[in-house]
This record gives structure tokens, sequence and C-alpha cells, in this order.
């Protein structure tokens, strides 16, 4: 099993990445969140899971080890592959993902395209009592940080340093305490509407 590469960022695409390790290019699918913090030719360290299958072998890169395992216990709920688990970590930080689980949110397991009520119910019955042997997420970045590396993903998906800088203020703005991934996405989205 492929569990982590490292290597130099040759391309990063809307769903995958391609990392060059020893002069092979791995192509490594991840969440919009894990590739904007990727850019190429700089050096990149993902963990991994390999999905093997009888016509492919996938793999699935994560910014940390917490959300590689997350991805894999999604998948032992019947009715949920590797697509619509990395879909579910695409919507949902890791920590929002418990939280949901523990609570038995159904309002927020049924925002994952794809997952409907019925789907919710079971995830939340088949992993409520799993999700709490995981590691604890971690706490989010200070204030800066976040600032800081919210604004170099988005420049390294294309978007231009002064609309970039000028976003996160304004998310950071509406609330300073947001985890890195949650200031990322609300500032794709609002770039997004321009």
């Amino acid at each position: 099993m492929i569990s982590s590469l490292r290597g130099a960022v040759q391309h990063v695409g809307l769903d995958h990445v391609v990392v060059e390790v020893g002069g092979v290019g791995f192509a490594v699918q991840a969440t919009p969140s894990t590739l904007a913090t990727l850019r190429r030719g700089e050096e990149a360290h993902l963990a991994t899971a390999l999905v093997v299958r009888e016509d492919s072998l996938t793999l699935f890169g994560f910014a940390d080890v917490e959300a590689r395992e997350l991805f894999g216990l999604l998948q032992t709920v019947s009715g949920i592959g590797p697509r619509l688990a990395l879909a579910t970590l695409a919507v949902l930080e890791p920590d929002k993902l418990r939280q949901a689980l523990a609570e038995g949110n159904i309002t927020v397991l049924t925002q994952v395209p794809g997952i409907g009520k019925k789907g919710a119910e079971r995830l939340i019955i088949e992993l409520r009592d799993k999700v709490g042997a995981l590691p604890t997420p971690h706490t989010p970045a200070v204030n800066g940080q976040t600032r800081e590396h919210v604004v170099e993903a988005l420049l390294g998906l294309g978007f231009p340093a002064k609309s970039a800088e000028s976003t996160v203020d304004a998310v950071l703005a509406d609330n300073p305490d947001q985890s890195t991934s949650a200031v990322l996405r609300r500032a794709l989205a609002t770039l997004g509407r321009k």
C-alpha cells in the first residue's frame, strides 16, 4: 500500500495533483482544500490511500493522516465508495464531520451531494461510536498564519494577489476564529461569484 508521497508537484488540476517521486508522476485525487495548499514546482507531502479495483489503481491524497483515516472509515459504511468518501471530506472538515456524526446531525450530513436522509442515518448508526477512536482534530492556526496560508493557496490556484488578499481579509473580518480550510472555502466561494 502507498501510504504517503513526497515529491515535486508537476501539475494541479481541479480534482487531482500529479506528484513526481523518483522520476514517476503519481496522479492523486484530492479535495479542493488539499489541492489549494499545493503549488506547482514545490515539494508536497501527502498522506495517501490506494484504492484497488478490477480495472484501476487510484491514489487519494490528504493533507494529514486524520483525514486519510476518516476517508477509510467512511468507506466501511455500506453504499459509501471512495468518490463519495472524498466528496464528504471536501464538503465537511474532519472536525465538523465528527461532530455531525456524534450529534446525529442529519442536516449537516445531507449537505454532501450523494448522501440523502437514509444514507446520513446509516452513517450515524455505523460511525457514531467509531469516530471517537480516531485522533482529535488539530487546533486551528492563529489568524496571521491562516491568512498567509489561504492567500498562498489562492495564488497557487491562479487568483491575482490583490483580490486574494482582500477576499481573505473580508472572510477573516466576519469570523476571525475560523480554521484555515473554512477560510479557504469561503474565499473560494466569494471569488467564484466575482
